[in-house]
């Protein structure tokens, strides 16, 4: 590792990503660079082959099955030997009004976009909080916070992570254990491409954002490495915008 990543204390560090596409390919690499060791969970083998640098453990499994983020967990602790960072990275959108949502529709979003964060940070949470030490980090979005048409089931999880987040921040601080939420606005991925290509979305978002641009991977994956950092250590419980702005206006 140079030597100007010493400063954020990640040399060695055992992280699990929990997707490897986009942003959470993005985070993958930047652990990496800062010296940290990375295995990384997808259900998406192809994804994980793709990654670069390859990760030192990968894990082929659908986080929205009961108890598939434990053992995800388990397994990437297992390989690591031990675990000090998890990074929740995995989500979906589903972009019609709310009238147009069935129960089916809405349980899928929930399901991935929620349910797989509680079962994945509360494994990640029973061992850091046993060892004395640890940084949970998630994936939310503006949309926990803003009112977007055509967002109920996502934006309802984004806001339901916030909060849980907040819960787990405040019951694991006086075990050494941050987390944290990373909400992002609109960033150039797998996820939001096909809608930002469609319709002048691109146009009308970036017209949104005060910094006159959208986002790329690499600015929320340095976020989540400062806030996986020792410098970052009396940082907990917070919804950190990366955003250019957008939550501004």
């Amino acid at each position: 590792m140079s030597a100007g990543n010493d400063w954020l204390g990640l040399e060695g560090a055992r992280v699990l990503i929990a997707g490897a596409g986009g942003i959470g390919g993005a985070c993958a690499a930047a652990f990496a660079e800062a010296g940290a060791t990375v295995a990384v969970v997808d259900r998406d083998p192809g994804a994980l082959n793709a990654l670069d640098p390859a990760p030192a453990h990968r894990i082929v499994t659908d986080l929205t099955a009961r108890g598939a983020g434990a053992r995800a967990v388990d397994e990437a602790a297992e390989a690591l030997g031990g675990l000090d960072v998890a990074l929740h990275a995995v989500g979906v959108n589903d972009r019609r009004p709310v009238l147009d949502i069935s129960e089916d529709d809405w349980e899928r979003v929930i399901r991935v976009n929620l349910l797989s964060v509680f079962g994945f940070a509360q494994a990640a949470g029973r061992r850091m909080v046993a060892q004395g030490h640890g940084r949970v980090l998630a994936l939310s979005s503006v949309s926990g916070l803003l009112a977007h048409h055509s967002h109920g089931p996502y934006a309802a999880s984004k806001g339901g992570i916030n909060q849980l987040l907040r819960v787990m921040a405040r019951e694991w601080a006086p075990n050494g254990v941050t987390v944290n939420a990373l909400a992002p606005g609109y960033i150039e991925t797998a996820l939001t491409s096909h809608h930002l290509d469609a319709g002048g979305h691109r146009e009308e978002l970036t017209r949104l954002v005060p910094a006159g641009r959208l986002g790329v991977p690499e600015e929320v994956a340095s976020a989540a490495v400062f806030l996986a950092s020792r410098q970052a250590a009396f940082i907990t419980g917070q919804v950190h915008y990366i955003d250019g702005g957008r939550t501004l206006v």
